[in-house]
């Protein structure tokens, strides 16, 4: 794009668009990208700066940009029995988020009121710390209690094998330690409407980002950290909505029940394991039951063993043909494996 054919607002929407990537180097990325001359690029960025948008920092040679906050703000709140999310939400963050679009409020609603209910109802907290950024490009809310911690709850409440067991069971949905006050459907579907979900407790960092519907990451912890923090990330540009994500796994138009669950295989591996064994698929296979469909993501998977391939769509389809279970993102090696077992079934 040459200087005669771009406008304020595209040098503008571009700056915010790749500011992060490039926060060194930005003035080179627009110079190179529109055509126009350092000195013209500065007048952008100044007008930024005076609009309150951006800030600088460093001298003119190494000079570094960011988003400027619009809000920042940190609560320290005291979990009592009477204390509810939702006033919390009124009283605390809902003031700092005005003027964003109707759609990002109410994701934002959804996501804070269910992980801080998370908290009062299963951290064994005593005190719980909210901190809230929101800059033109983002909104970024932490919720950190001092608690039990989430993986070792549902370790212990689920007589799980361990923690990592436990975070299989929360992608999968469904999954709560008091199924007379909870679903177990609020992790699940506030990780897929932010852009950036992310858990750390105890000895583990998991970690979930929009785009790929199961793009999951489990690292270990540096540290090993008591209670949870849980950190939500949304861009304040998306169309997501909140309805589009509760709708995308009701199996049919009229169905608007949570039916469908998407699973990422690769969540079922522990170390350097291969996926071999028949005990391997019945921990994938776990609370399968309470589904009609179950979407297998088989990505970054290279090899699966005949047995483990044989639990899952031979020996337990057999036993529950209402439950549909579909292979997705599968390499040759694995889809041959699956076939192989396919024409076998009912034997």
């Amino acid at each position: 794009m040459n200087e005669a054919h771009h406008t304020s607002q595209d040098v503008r929407d571009f700056i915010i668009q790749n500011l992060e990537k490039f926060p060194g180097s930005i003035s080179k990325e627009i110079s190179n990208r529109f055509g126009i001359k350092r000195q013209s690029v500065n007048v952008h960025l100044r007008k930024l700066i005076e609009e309150g948008v951006l800030a600088a920092q460093g001298n003119t040679r190494n000079k570094r940009y960011y988003f400027k906050p619009m809000a920042d703000r940190t609560y320290t709140i005291e979990l009592t029995r009477l204390l509810e999310e939702d006033q919390v939400w009124r009283e605390k963050i809902e003031g700092l988020l005005k003027g964003i679009r109707p759609n990002i409020l109410q994701i934002c609603h959804h996501g804070f009121t269910e992980m801080f209910n998370n908290v009062i109802d299963h951290s064994e907290a005593k005190n719980c710390t909210v901190h809230v950024i929101r800059t033109i490009k983002k909104i970024d809310i932490d919720i950190i209690d001092n608690g039990i911690g989430i993986f070792d709850k549902i370790k212990n409440g689920c007589g799980l094998e361990d923690q990592r067991h436990a975070i299989l069971e929360l992608a999968k949905g469904k999954l709560t330690t008091d199924p007379a006050r909870h679903s177990g459907e609020g992790i699940f579907f506030t990780s897929r409407m932010f852009d950036k979900f992310s858990i750390l407790s105890g000895e583990l960092f998991f970690t979930r980002d929009s785009g790929d519907d199961d793009e999951w990451l489990i690292e270990d912890a540096r540290n090993k950290v008591k209670g949870t923090s849980v950190f939500l990330s949304i861009n304040t540009d998306t169309n997501r909505t909140s309805k589009e994500v509760f709708d995308r796994y009701a199996s049919d138009a009229d169905d608007y029940g949570f039916t469908r669950t998407h699973v990422p295989v690769k969540l079922a591996i522990y170390g350097e394991e291969n996926l071999v064994s028949r005990s391997q698929a019945r921990r994938l296979l776990a609370r399968f039951d309470r589904f009609k469909e179950v979407f297998l993501n088989f990505e970054g998977i290279n090899l699966i063993g005949q047995a483990f391939a044989d639990e899952i769509f031979r020996v337990y389809k057999n036993e529950h043909p209402q439950i549909e279970i579909v292979w997705i993102n599968t390499n040759k090696d694995v889809e041959n494996v699956i076939l192989s077992v396919l024409k076998n079934r009912g034997t």
